[in-house]
């Protein structure tokens, strides 16, 4: 079956076998589409002759000059392949070639040379284009195989980089991960400590929640906290504040100075003032059945005994970094004792779509999932709250949001 001809569309003010184009001519599905930046006419002339006769289907567009190219490199209609001359009335030689890669990355370039050209051809390849083509000495089998050859080229390429880009992502991310994500220094004596972080949507980018376990001589220590945003910035910001805040609680720190520290140093790191972080500090007290909590704009808090769940919310003042200096945080005083498990969480887990309309979980859905769990044991409670929230949203997107959730236990003596 012969292939389907050449459409073309020229400037204005051409013969008419160049001008006769059907406006309403619709492209073929695989229909090759290949934009010419040539300011001679006659060598325009001679590519579509060329185009016609080569095995392959191909739609033309053809511009006199790099600035009229722009216009077509983008969007839904972008070309295939770019035949680029290298002799234009607003661009000369490689240059060429570095301009027109600038505004289209992802182009599969052949460049236009004339016959003794051929050091051109090779520094505009190096430059980025996928071949050259001396003008003259090409014939319709030749020019075709070397555009198809150069669109595969392109797109192995850009696959190729794609995948090398995730691979350095994932590398990141997992080292990110593993300074917001740390092990609980505990001896396991005085406290059972259950942690679980889920990514969002964007399995791709991770964001800032954090949280850590301490135990120190006054009792053990838990910090959980998330940094508005995602990305790269925020992992990195909860790295610090993380390891700051163990730090911090190692070196004696304790009560709202710890918060006032943490706020120095955010405001120190953070690239856009905009940027805040909600957390809550947890102590755990060795001698009495309680632990002192301080909420910096963060979500309340789990109380979970067997068969029974409370949501617990102590006063709590604004996040870090938001109104620097404030200092509206206070020390509260909970009941913990041994029969009381403390889920802490960041706000990714009762903030998914659960409907159409867009209705989210919410903290009173939370609950409601939470008392419906309420019989089991500390791994399986969290798992459960977890796992319910992910199916509430799973058919209306999913999680949009990280998760993070840290469960606290007096180990029985």
């Amino acid at each position: 079956m012969p292939p389907e001809p050449a459409s073309v569309s020229l400037p204005p003010g051409l013969p008419p076998d160049l001008a006769d184009v059907s406006p309403g001519l619709r492209v073929p599905a695989g229909l090759v589409h290949v934009l010419l930046v040539e300011d001679d006419e006659a060598d325009a002339v001679l590519v579509e002759d060329l185009l016609e006769d080569c095995e392959m289907a191909v739609r033309l567009t053809w511009v006199r000059s790099l600035g009229e190219a722009r216009a077509h490199l983008t969007g839904k209609d972008a070309p295939d392949c770019v035949l680029l001359d290298l002799h234009l009335g607003d661009a000369h030689g490689v240059s060429a070639v570095t301009r027109l890669l600038e505004w289209a990355p992802h182009a599969a370039v052949v460049v236009l040379t004339g016959l003794a050209e051929a050091q051109a051809g090779l520094a505009a390849v190096a430059a980025g284009a996928q071949d050259y083509l001396a003008k003259g000495q090409v014939d319709p089998l030749w020019l075709g195989r070397v555009i198809r050859y150069a669109v595969q080229r392109r797109q192995v390429q850009q696959t190729a980089s794609q995948l090398q880009a995730e691979r350095i992502r994932s590398e990141e991310n997992a080292r990110l991960e593993r300074g917001l994500l740390p092990r609980p220094l505990v001896t396991g004596s005085q406290l059972e400590v259950v942690s679980r972080y889920r990514p969002g949507r964007d399995y791709s980018v991770l964001g800032g929640d954090f949280f850590d376990v301490v135990e120190a001589d006054d009792g053990v220590h838990a910090v959980i906290g998330d940094v508005a945003g995602h990305g790269p910035a925020e992992a990195a910001l909860g790295v610090c504040l993380r390891v700051a805040w163990r730090s911090f609680i190692l070196s004696g720190v304790r009560g709202v100075r710890l918060l006032q520290l943490l706020e120095e140093l955010l405001i120190a790191e953070r690239d856009e003032p905009e940027v805040f972080v909600t957390a809550t500090s947890v102590t755990v007290l060795p001698d009495e059945p309680a632990a002192r909590v301080m909420r910096a704009g963060h979500p309340g808090l789990l109380l979970h005994t067997p068969g029974r769940v409370e949501w617990y919310e102590p006063e709590g003042g604004l996040a870090l970094g938001m109104i620097p200096g404030l200092d509206t945080w206070s020390e509260h005083v909970v009941p913990f004792d041994d029969e009381v498990g403390m889920a802490l969480f960041t706000d990714g887990l009762f903030e998914g779509r659960i409907d159409a309309d867009g209705q989210r979980l919410d903290a009173p859905g939370l609950l409601d999932l939470a008392r419906s769990h309420a019989h089991r044991r500390s791994n399986d409670f969290v798992d459960s709250l977890i796992t319910g929230a992910e199916d509430a949203s799973a058919p209306y997107g999913g999680l949009a949001d990280d998760v993070a959730v840290l469960y606290l236990k007096r180990n029985r003596p």
